[in-house]
């Protein structure tokens, strides 16, 4: 309030200005050849944006139009050998340059998980296809091929690139949407602008608008602090300070969502409820700086094992971890357990008062299934909290992982149990 006071103190002052008004005339019509202009790189920019679009586009084009079919002919005989391996060699060699050069275009910071998750893909499928090339050289009968795994492969690197692609095209027209409005936006505001300094010249002194001008910088900047501050307050507002993992109100918040973004898709959604095994203990025989730093370290193991951009690790409380997987079904579920388990006995944090083992170790429970309409959110964790309390029943240090969602008790034969 106390610059807006003395900005609206010095607008009382009533000082002729020096400038002419022809010449904020002769600029304003400057600035409107210059908007012109911009208009007319619009769509450049907006096919300029495209170009990634393409190039993915021909990455699908040389797996489904060039690779595939030589495998097919390869699989029924209608090429030699060597034609394959030379088709296979050209191929993956266009793949990789176009690759390379889409990945040295801009990206930003939110796009390159998922690309680098793509280029795994890619070199991933790549692979099929030198072992391909490779039984060709070595002149082996390719009519032994295995059709199903190709399509396989195909399909699955298709769907990859797809999901780029459309996010790619998204992102060009969203540029191009969005510097259409700039442009009319600043078309109206350049001529308000130009209308209020031609009005506003004869009243106004130079050293006034220094000094407005000077006000509106300090303003502009403690904006900018303010702006900061709120940004930090809001990341803090969802990380546990301990341990940097997301906390109980991010889960409350993240979780509805992914449970309805699972029965859209109609995908696997597992929750993971973990819990390191007689924590009480180990504080009164370690002290709670030693326990600070052990729930770092179980933390530390978790985000280790749950890597994906869709994977979502929450410190619920005290010693409980949750986690929360989309698309991960319910074998790969208790894979992952179990390697969370392994693990953090592979840190051999000493806890001498376990009644485990003379290490620390977890207990996990795991509830896995395809969401549909009928699913209730909340029994997926009322369902993954028995687990946990099953693991601990039989022996803890294990994870114990049921599919049934029927009801609130059937748990015991659907259960399998990861030691």
């Amino acid at each position: 309030m106390k610059y807006l006071e003395t900005l609206q103190l010095k607008k009382r002052l009533f000082l002729l200005f020096g400038f002419i008004t022809v010449g904020l005339v002769i600029l304003g019509l400057i600035g409107t050849v210059n908007l012109k202009r911009m208009k007319t790189q619009v769509d450049g920019l907006y096919f300029g944006s495209l170009v990634p679009v393409t190039e993915l586009n021909n990455i699908l084009y040389i797996y489904n139009a060039s690779l595939s079919p030589t495998v097919y002919k390869a699989k029924y005989g209608l090429v030699s050998n060597d034609d394959v391996k030379s088709q296979i060699i050209v191929s993956l060699s266009q793949i990789k340059k176009i690759w390379n050069k889409y990945k040295r275009q801009y990206k930003t910071t939110e796009e390159m998980p998922y690309i680098n998750y793509t280029s795994s893909e890619i070199n991933h499928v790549n692979e099929y296809f030198y072992k391909v090339m490779l039984a060709s050289k070595k002149n082996i009968d390719l009519r032994k091929l295995n059709i199903s795994l190709l399509e396989k492969k195909v399909e699955h690197i298709s769907l990859v690139v797809k999901k780029l692609l459309n996010y790619e095209t998204d992102v060009a027209k969203m540029n191009r949407n969005e510097f259409r409005k700039n442009y009319l936006s600043t078309m109206k505001t350049e001529t308000v602008l130009l209308i209020l300094i031609i009005l506003a010249i004869l009243i106004v002194t130079y050293n006034i608008f220094q000094s407005i001008q000077k006000e509106n910088k300090k303003l502009e900047f403690m904006a900018k602090k303010l702006q900061a501050a709120n940004k930090k307050l809001e990341s803090a507002s969802y990380t546990d300070s301990l341990t940097g993992l997301f906390n109980r109100r991010y889960f409350n918040y993240i979780y509805d969502r992914e449970v309805k973004r699972a029965k859209r898709a109609k995908k696997y959604i597992s929750f993971m409820m973990i819990d390191i095994d007689y924590f009480k203990q180990y504080n009164d025989t370690y002290g709670h700086i030693a326990g600070d730093n052990t729930l770092k370290q179980v933390a530390l193991s978790i985000r280790e094992c749950f890597r994906r951009p869709s994977d979502f690790v929450f410190r619920l409380g005290g010693e409980e971890f949750g986690v929360l997987l989309f698309g991960v079904d319910e074998h790969n579920s208790a894979k992952l357990a179990k390697e969370l388990c392994a693990k953090v006995k592979a840190k051999n944090i000493e806890h001498k008062n376990s009644k485990v083992a003379d290490i620390v170790t977890v207990s996990v429970g795991v509830i896995s299934c395809v969401a549909d309409e009928s699913l209730d959110e909340e029994i997926l964790i009322k369902k993954a909290d028995d687990m946990l309390y099953k693991a601990k029943e039989n022996g803890r240090d294990q994870c114990v992982i049921t599919t049934d969602v029927n009801n609130f008790h059937m748990t015991l034969n659907h259960s399998t149990s990861v030691a």
